[in-house]
């Protein structure tokens, strides 16, 4: 099974926060969305901020309510540890039986979870693929 570009397109004024968006080309969490009503004629314009999913690097974006956005189809996939490199996990996807690295997780307190034989969860995300969580 190919990793696939998968994204789909929604309205820049249906993003809400905890939903996800294409930014610079980067699949972003949204944090924080406001809207301003224009005057009489003009579209409401909707400005967004949102984290980097890979980098963490914060991002805005500011358009139309009914500007056309692309947004990240996320694949949610559980696959077990095998090996825990110096910064790199290898990963054996429980479905295809694939294996496969990541980067190591920055967050100390999932890196310390991180075990052989641990199952864990990640997901897919326009071609790249992240570690989300160590499933107890």
């Amino acid at each position: 099974m190919g990793v696939s570009m998968s994204i789909t397109y929604a309205e820049l004024g249906d993003l809400k926060e905890g939903s996800y968006v294409v930014i610079d080309g980067e699949p972003c969490r949204v944090v924080e969305v406001s809207k301003a009503k224009t005057g009489k004629h003009g579209s409401a314009k909707v400005h967004i901020v949102a984290i980097s999913l890979f980098t963490g690097a914060r991002k805005t974006l500011v358009g139309p309510a009914d500007q056309r956005v692309e947004v990240p189809i996320i694949e949610k996939r559980v696959g077990q540890v095998t090996a825990v490199l110096p910064d790199a996990v290898q990963i054996m996807d429980l479905e295809t039986y694939e294996t496969f690295e990541v980067e190591k997780p920055s967050d100390p307190d999932m890196a310390s979870k991180l075990a052989p034989g641990k199952e864990v969860e990640y997901w897919v995300v326009m071609g790249k693929r992240m570690l989300v969580r160590v499933r107890e």
